[in-house]
């Protein structure tokens, strides 16, 4: 800012105080910030009012570059805003893209780029698909539109999105391998123990082709599949991932992942926690050699029978922090033992020679636990008594499904055919299941204590919450390309996308829920003052407060001139 002093035909003068500023049309211009008054009026007050302009002047340019003035902005009643002009921005992405320069994936795009020769700036189109799929998850289309409404303009077209997806999908092992090496810059990563699970997505589609396969679908759904193995540290962030046809068996996808860890990452000291549909022996088996070790999830009812005796036993529990040995037949004959240790989980342990391998087998019970499965079984069984009224559709069973309690008899009680099927409910099966109410165990080749063993596999929870951010928070399906490669692109960025947003629940201290996160980044928008700059169109609480603190800058001031939100880009580019 500068002093203009103006003087009359009269030889009066007047004193202004003016800026130079760039218009939206980048040309540069002045305006006059505040008029001081005339010499006449301003003598009346000051011996030296030029001096006195001065002083005013020079003080409005500090407390400019503190960013402490105040900011008039003119605007007319009679004048219409201009058409096509954009007024309203997204800014939620910035503190994603600090995120993902500070994981150096802008560095790596840049050695991809250099292999591919590629004109386009593909960390800025793969740092623009991942934000989309947290704040805006949508097509390919979709997202290049939304991304027009980012603070930044996107330098690239559509077409080089769907260039860029070919590379993406290509170079996707790539991606994970030099995304761990980078990601423990920002900190010790908990990868002594990993966790993996299996999922699938499906098409909106009826032909298969590729990937796209028919298989067990986890929805239920009558449409072609692809499978995604995926591994995940002990603080719940994604470590990799694979991509298999939708009729794979998930037992057979652990290995390869596993070995591109031990090879590709360097990683070969770690203990893998799986559930009981991965807990193959030719798994635990994998697992059983080096630094390696496992604790799965194990079927009760798959046991022998004198493993499965021992098991359900009520002889010879334990209870964390205690030498003392309960009969659980005396606890749950007592009305007032079993509220007093309504909340506890007792277990017991033992080591078998199961298939060649070593393994310790860790059962639990609880109450509670025991409760829970019962309420949920009498809820199905009034379900069933229900659906006895309908014949026509109680054939159709699942291993879950309400009508497993439901029997039929087609034949007389002298063997002969019956004119019609009677059904009833299935009693034998009801005293079957009973037995096993409140009981789970695990197996694991590690001498470790019991409850730790417990404690780890407890945390399994985490990968089904990937999965479910994956499916419903960034609507990772359907999926609607159809290229194998660019399927993969597309998994590629939902990984990163998780895997940011997984830092970012960290940097927050977990102290938000996911939907608080992604609700609160969608509605960090700004509204473009004219010529001058932005300010916020979002309510500032909690959550904002927590977000600008743990990034170290803020952009909730009332407004901010275009050169400070320059910067507060410029600051997100960088690590």
């Amino acid at each position: 800012m500068r002093l203009r002093i103006d003087t009359n035909k009269d030889g009066s003068k007047n004193y202004y105080v003016l800026e130079s500023f760039r218009t939206d049309n980048k040309k540069t211009t002045t305006r006059i910030v505040k008029k001081l008054g005339s010499h006449a009026q301003l003598l009346a007050e000051h011996d030296d009012p030029e001096a006195w302009a001065r002083e005013v002047v020079a003080e409005m340019n500090r407390q400019a570059n503190e960013g402490k003035r105040k900011i008039m902005v003119p605007f007319s009643e009679s004048e219409i805003i201009k058409k096509g002009n954009d007024r309203l921005f997204d800014g939620g992405y910035l503190f994603l893209q600090k995120l993902f320069h500070q994981l150096r994936l802008d560095y790596i795009c840049k050695k991809i780029s250099a292999d591919y020769g590629n004109e386009f700036n593909l960390a800025e189109i793969l740092g623009h698909l991942v934000y989309s799929r947290i704040l805006n998850p949508a097509s390919k289309l979709a997202t290049y539109e939304y991304v027009q409404s980012f603070l930044e303009k996107p330098t690239y077209s559509l077409a080089d999105v769907y260039r860029a997806l070919e590379i993406i999908g290509t170079e996707k092992d790539r991606f994970q391998t030099d995304l761990y090496k980078f990601s423990k810059k920002l900190g010790k990563r908990n990868d002594r123990i990993l966790y993996y699970d299996c999922t699938n997505y499906y098409f909106e589609i009826e032909q298969e082709s590729g990937l796209r396969q028919y298989g067990p679908s986890k929805e239920h759904r009558p449409n072609p599949i692809v499978e995604m193995g995926l591994f995940m540290d002990g603080d719940g962030i994604p470590l990799a991932f694979c991509i298999h046809s939708g009729n794979t068996n998930e037992q057979i996808t652990l290995k390869p992942l596993e070995n591109r860890i031990l090879t590709d990452f360097n990683h070969s000291k770690f203990i893998v926690c799986t559930d009981a549909g991965l807990s193959s022996t030719a798994n635990r088996k994998f697992n059983n050699v080096g630094e390696r070790a496992f604790i799965t999830t194990q079927s009760i009812k798959k046991m022998k029978n004198f493993q499965k005796d021992w098991a359900l036993s009520g002889k010879d529990w334990m209870l964390a922090g205690s030498d003392k040995s309960y009969d659980l037949d005396t606890i749950l004959a007592s009305e007032e033992l079993s509220q007093k240790y309504h909340q506890s989980t007792f277990y017991k342990e033992e080591w078998f020679n199961e298939d060649g391998i070593e393994q310790k087998f860790i059962v639990t019970f609880s109450l509670k636990y025991r409760n829970y499965q019962r309420k949920i079984r009498e809820e199905q069984l009034a379900r069933a008594q229900k659906a006895l009224s309908s014949a026509d559709r109680i054939d159709r069973k699942k291993q879950t499904d309400y009508k497993r309690f439901i029997t039929k008899v087609a034949v007389t009680g002298e063997g002969e055919i019956a004119e019609k099927t009677v059904y009833g409910i299935d009693e034998k099966k009801i005293r079957e299941e009973e037995r096993y109410d409140g009981f789970y165990a695990v197996a694991t080749n590690l001498d470790d204590a019991a409850e730790k063993i417990i404690k780890i596999n407890q945390r399994r929870w985490e990968i089904e919450e990937c999965f479910r951010i994956m499916k419903h928070e960034f609507s990772a399906r359907p999926v609607y390309l159809r290229k194998d490669v660019r399927i993969e692109a597309h998994f590629t960025v939902c990984f990163l996308a998780l895997v940011i947003f997984r830092y970012l629940e960290k940097k927050l201290k977990h102290q938000f829920t996911c939907e608080e996160i992604t609700n609160g980044l969608r509605k960090m928008k700004y509204l473009k003052i004219k010529d001058t700059g932005y300010t916020p169109a979002y309510t500032r609480n909690d959550f904002t407060d927590a977000l600008h603190e743990a990034f170290g800058f803020r952009t909730d001031y009332e407004i901010m001139q275009k050169a400070v939100m320059r910067k507060i880009i410029a600051a997100t580019k960088s690590m």
